[in-house]
């Protein structure tokens, strides 16, 4: 592979794999999940070895790709307006250019893009990703192409992933594919199939490349990470049919954690997406533990109401998630906790909402991902509930939301004025090439004046302002992680 440097829409500095002598180029964008994204860096990947270099100019593409999110209903509204500009551009500059839709939407809506609208040339699910080869012979010899098989055991653990859209300092490391959990709003277990973990010895052995390529932060990925287990292959559910040698041998997320804690000290180390049931203390004991693993713990929680927990087949109530939170804050003090919440679920009530907004208050979460309820067809909720709440009273509920959410950003950033923190320069700031920008190990971004400092380097910076989400200071010295 040779790197190439080229600037994105935002004019940052991007590190582009490229592999000598592949003539066809291959434009490919992701919406949805961090999961997608890694995705899309595993079939970069994969057609990489079949011609294909990646490209940031869409009418010069030979394949358009589109890996696709259907968990609300604006993402696939999103696709929807993309696929219209790439089959605009087929049309008018590059008629043989070929369109093709990934991941969970195109497992979902697989008839319709390829028989009934005809507006793609080929269909590849989350699991099907090496079948791409054959599906675009397929597309070749003037066939549809369609694969959406769900796999027991597709992991890609053996895939090099390509490094899409890169800066070189950051990246993700898939650890977990699947979900088990069945939350009653959800796709995922439909479009991604059930959970199963990737062997530990090649995800060791994907840290160690990017550790050799100068890489100094990655971030452990799955639907549910702290259900991780791995004892041989296989679904998560098949554990209680394993041998007594593979239960004995099983590595679980609290051990793969303190693996590559121990043997990246020069590494951050993060981890996302947590499920409040599956989060064990012991991991909690190794976060504490090792400076490299970040104090950061993303922590859905969707509902603060366990009438509305219970329906959306959250398997924890308020108080069990509430003990999780003090228990984080006691083993991690200062560890940042974000996260997930929908307004507007079936029959949620003012008192549910509020139920809501006292949650918020008791753990004043450092920032959050937060959404209007939107029925995703197939699920149960979308099956056998009413989606009875007036658009009106969601999108005012959510406003409540964002506004408290606001405030405690505001909280959490204003706790650190004053303070030094550790931070891994990541780009330079959207707003003056004088700046710099990255994170702290409560992955709260940081800005301050550039100096003789780089991108990849671990700084500390002294606080002396801040907004609702951005520390602002002045760089003090190289931290001990470089």
């Amino acid at each position: 592979m040779e790197k190439i440097i080229e600037e994105n829409k935002q004019g940052e500095s991007l590190v582009l794999e490229h592999k000598t002598g592949n003539t066809k180029k291959l434009f490919i964008e992701s919406y949805g999940c961090a999961m997608n994204f890694s995705d899309s860096e595993v079939v970069a990947s994969i057609l990489s070895q079949n011609g294909f270099n990646t490209t940031q100019i869409l009418e010069e593409a030979d394949l358009v790709l589109v890996n696709t999110c259907s968990i609300r209903d604006k993402a696939e509204q999103t696709v929807r307006k993309r696929l219209e500009k790439y089959n605009a551009v087929k049309r008018s500059v590059n008629p043989k250019m070929k369109v093709g839709v990934l991941g969970c939407m195109a497992e979902r809506l697989k008839s319709q893009f390829l028989e009934e609208e005809k507006i793609v040339d080929l269909v590849v699910g989350p699991d099907a990703y090496k079948d791409l080869p054959n599906l675009l012979q397929e597309v070749e010899a003037g066939n549809d192409a369609i694969n959406v098989i769900l796999s027991k055991d597709e992991t890609y653990g053996d895939v090099s992933p390509v490094r899409l859209n890169s800066n070189g300092v950051t990246a993700f490391v898939s650890i977990t594919r699947g979900c088990d959990n069945m939350c009653t709003f959800c796709v995922v277990p439909f479009t991604r199939g059930r959970e199963r973990s990737r062997e530990p010895q090649s995800i060791m052995e994907e840290i160690t490349d990017l550790y050799n390529r100068g890489f100094k932060e990655i971030t452990l990925l799955g639907q549910n990470v702290d259900s991780y287990l791995w004892y041989g292959g296989g679904l998560k559910k098949d554990f209680v049919k394993a041998s007594e040698f593979e239960k004995a041998t099983a590595v679980d997320f609290t051990q793969l954690l303190e693996m590559v804690a121990v043997g990246f000290p020069k590494m951050r180390i993060r981890f996302s997406t947590s499920n409040p049931q599956d989060m064990h203390e012991s991991a909690l004991h190794i976060i504490a533990k090792y400076p490299n693993v970040c104090k950061h713990i993303h922590l859905p929680v969707q509902s603060g109401s366990d009438r509305i927990l219970a329906a959306m087949n959250r398997l924890h109530t308020r108080e069990e998630y509430i003990q999780l939170i003090n228990k984080i804050n006691s083993i991690i003090p200062g560890c940042s906790v974000t996260q997930d919440m929908i307004s507007g679920f079936p029959t949620e009530t003012e008192e549910d909402h509020q139920d809501t907004l006292s949650l918020m208050e008791h753990v004043k979460y450092s920032f959050g991902y937060m959404y209007a309820y939107s029925e995703r067809p197939g699920t149960l909720a979308g099956r056998k509930m009413e989606d009875d709440v007036p658009e009106e009273t969601k999108l005012r509920r959510l406003q409540e939301i964002v506004d408290l959410q606001r405030k405690h950003s505001a909280f959490r950033t204003q706790e650190f004025l004053g303070q030094t923190v550790e931070v891994l320069i990541e780009k330079t700031s959207k707003k003056s090439e004088e700046q710099l920008s990255g994170r702290n190990s409560q992955s709260i971004t940081v800005v301050f004046p550039r100096e003789n400092y780089k991108i990849g380097d671990f700084v500390n910076v002294k606080i002396n302002s801040c907004t609702s989400g951005t520390l602002i200071g002045e760089a003090v010295g190289y931290s001990d992680m470089n």
